[in-house]
């Protein structure tokens, strides 16, 4: 199958699942969730709309005009994919086939219906994909792999995957940068990348940089149409969980009902609670960010005022060239060949 026919089967893919009735959601919507809590009917809705805005054909096309795709033996490509958020492993599996490899999938348990139905769907576009997409428990047979996990599986990943080429992802998150002018529907659009999908995914910021002597107070009022989470029992289970928790340590901390502020130097937020650390001038907050980004997988300001960052509210909207953890994964792929 050459690179024409798998780019237009992704495009068909897009187009078909751009125009999903509202029956088909929620049948998709119904079924994941039944799967796994986290995946409410919003939450599929937005995934649904991520991909089919990656998988325009304008932005495919010149996608993969920067990579030499068309590879003399197809290598079979071991992935094993995350599930905190709808589809979140898809990314890796479009760059694997648009590639010309064979995918080999280990799916995540907590995402397993909604892959199998994008891939179904996939295949039935473009049935010569069928023999390129297998899924398996066990990945020894795969020439080269990827794989995403915490940091205690990219340690195993890392023992059993290190004898062929390999792309092993682990622990990231993202933060928000304040400057102290930022007016409340600034922040409202912040709240979106707090929130969405729960605060579960690494494009999610789970912490916040604020200037010395600004109040968290315009932060809870800009937050506030995200209270609805407090209704839902996965989310507001963990919130009166770290809130007993915080409270039977005597720890200091802010909250509404429905989010939790924390002031801390740690990088890495529980569901419900987003840390916040002050900073006192330019210099300071860059030393502390360029000591952080190892660990960063996006910065959010203001209209992306601070450099390299991402506009609020534009976090989990993805581009098909933004590679998890700055790995270019197409240029590992075409590496192989």
């Amino acid at each position: 199958m050459d690179l024409n026919k798998r780019l237009s089967a992704f495009v068909q893919l897009g187009k078909s699942w751009s125009n999903l009735s509202e029956d088909d959601i929620k049948y998709l919507s119904v079924n994941a969730e039944a799967k796994n809590g986290w995946f409410i009917e919003q939450n599929v809705r937005s995934a649904i709309a991520g991909i089919c805005v990656m998988l325009e054909e304008e932005k495919l096309t010149k996608w993969v005009g920067n990579y030499q795709l068309n590879p003399s033996v197809a290598k079979n490509i071991g992935l094993v994919l995350a599930g905190n958020i709808p589809m979140v492993g898809f990314h890796d599996v479009l760059c694997v086939l648009l590639s010309g490899h064979n995918a080999m999938i280990k799916l995540s348990s907590d995402d397993e219906f909604l892959m199998k139905q994008l891939l179904k769907d996939l295949v039935q576009i473009e049935p010569e994909f069928k023999e390129r997409i297998k899924y398996a428990e066990r990945l020894n047979e795969a020439d080269a792999y990827i794989a995403t996990g915490s940091n205690n599986t990219a340690r195993y990943f890392e023992y059993y995957f290190s004898s062929k080429p390999n792309i092993i992802r682990k622990n990231r998150t993202s933060v928000a940068l304040l400057k102290g002018d930022e007016s409340r529907e600034d922040l409202m659009d912040l709240g979106k990348d707090v929130f969405q999908y729960f605060g579960l995914g690494c494009r999610n910021v789970a912490k916040i940089f604020m200037p010395r002597g600004q109040k968290p107070d315009i932060i809870f009022e800009a937050f506030e149409s995200w209270k609805w989470l407090g209704d839902e029992n996965k989310y507001a289970n963990n919130y009166h969980y770290n809130r007993s928790i915080y409270l039977l340590s005597k720890e200091d901390f802010f909250e509404n009902g429905f989010f939790i502020v924390k002031e801390s130097s740690e990088f890495v937020a529980p569901v419900s609670v987003v840390f916040i650390e002050y900073y006192d001038d330019q210099p300071s907050l860059d030393d502390r960010i360029n000591g952080l980004k190892p660990n960063l997988q996006c910065i959010a300001s203001h209209k992306g005022w601070y450099e390299g960052s991402l506009p609020f509210g534009t976090l989990q909207q993805p581009e098909v060239d933004d590679y998890a953890d700055g790995v270019d994964t197409m240029k590992f792929l075409e590496g192989l060949n």
